[in-house]
């Protein structure tokens, strides 16, 4: 049983909208795996394996206990039986106490459609009708019970912020990890310049980081979407 599964539309989703949140996990000892959807080849910057080496070099930043990529179809991937039974097996092999997906509506159209994609699957992990395998083993029906979704580019309002204070400096390595798509000094000016590859971006980053954390009296948060009401035990401990 893994304790957080992470999925992910492209490679550095999870980086820039909740790896303050993967390290303070790790630092406590569970276990979090990282899914990417896609190798992210449609991007102006770089290309596949260019993205998966950065995402090998991310991963050892962030000490993840594994990380796996669909392989599916980079902005042309649909919610259709052959990619929900595909995340309905990671979903049954890790067996998440807690699952984190894309922001349910974003600028790019693959974090939306990856966000329904992956809460379509929890759902049908968990019916003892659906018969999957994976790796030759027949596997049981599973569904995680918490599914949050994590918050990218444009603000949404989070149901719940993760105080990231002592993990940004850890989130911005990651991030970085990934030269091809940000802001790199000196670049040379016939690279293509997209939404994320100006110095502003990374800014930005920090200033949504900032943003988050100041709700709730922290200097750096992290903000999540919930599927459903959250369950309080002690209201006293609540930042």
């Amino acid at each position: 049983m893994t304790d957080i599964l992470v999925f992910a539309a492209h490679p550095d989703d999870a980086e820039l909208a909740c790896s303050g949140t993967i390290v303070k996990y790790i630092k406590q000892g569970k276990k979090v795996v990282v899914c990417d959807l896609t190798q992210g080849q449609l991007g102006s910057r770089g290309d596949a394996d260019t993205r998966l080496k950065e995402a090998q070099t991310s991963s050892n930043i962030l000490q993840l206990t594994e990380r796996i990529n669909l392989g599916l179809e980079d902005g042309f991937f649909e919610i259709n039986e052959s990619t929900l039974l595909a995340v309905v097996k990671i979903i049954r092999h890790y067996q998440p106490k807690v699952i984190l997906c894309n922001a349910p509506t974003d600028r790019h159209p693959d974090h939306g459609r990856a966000s329904d994609l992956v809460s379509r699957a929890n759902f049908l992990a968990g019916l003892l009708k659906i018969e999957t395998d994976y790796h030759s083993k027949v596997q049981t029906h599973y569904r995680s019970e918490r599914l949050y979704k994590y918050i990218q580019d444009r603000y949404l309002q989070p149901d719940f912020v993760i105080d990231i204070t002592h993990e940004m400096e850890t989130k911005m390595q990651s991030i970085l990890a990934f030269s091809s798509q940000f802001y790199k000094e000196g670049e040379d000016i016939n690279t293509p310049q997209t939404p994320i590859s100006s110095k502003e971006f990374i800014e930005f980053v920090k200033a949504r980081s900032r943003e988050f954390g100041r709700n709730i009296g922290v200097e750096f948060g992290e903000g999540f979407i919930a599927e459903r009401p959250l369950g309080v035990h002690d209201i006293t401990t609540l930042l």
